[in-house]
């Protein structure tokens, strides 16, 4: 029987390969219930009276790594079950905002795609991965490496 839901392998991952992931709408309660759990207590994104009356912003802002990570859950879902093995590293840059009631998906360019040295079963994937808002501006780039899982051994 067929498991539905298994990610991409590493020969899925061609250098070049474009996809894109669903979307998914960010909430107050997402920014409020981030904060919680990691502890992140920032003002800019705590206190609605800073917010109305010290910050350059207008609205409430979503904390980067908010964003980021509902970005991986969204690629994960979809991409790495079964398949995914480590990430390596990454870069990201946050180049606009998002703010509550923005609705994110992440574009994904695979950018490097090769075998693995010292594991023959497994391939080192980086890709280019935009964090699109709903009006298509980018709001992150990131570019992760990681270590998948291969079909075949040779």
């Amino acid at each position: 029987m067929d498991t539905v839901g298994i990610g991409f392998f590493f020969e899925d991952l061609p250098l070049g390969k474009k996809f894109k992931t669903i979307g998914r709408t960010i909430t107050e309660t997402d920014i409020i219930n981030f904060c919680n759990c990691t502890g992140n207590t920032e003002v800019l994104f705590t206190n609605l009276e800073f917010l109305a009356n010290e910050s350059d912003l207008k609205g409430r802002p979503v904390l980067g790594p908010l964003s980021y990570c509902i970005a991986e859950g969204l690629l994960v879902q979809a991409t790495m079950q079964y398949t995914g093995f480590a990430f390596l590293n990454m870069e990201l840059n946050i180049e606009t905002p998002v703010m509550a009631g923005d609705t994110i998906h992440v574009e994904v360019e695979v950018i490097e795609s090769r075998r693995s040295k010292s594991r023959p079963n497994r391939g080192l994937v980086r890709t280019r991965n935009k964090i699109a808002k709903q009006d298509g501006q980018v709001a992150i780039v990131y570019t992760p490496l990681r270590m998948i899982k291969c079909k075949a051994t040779a």
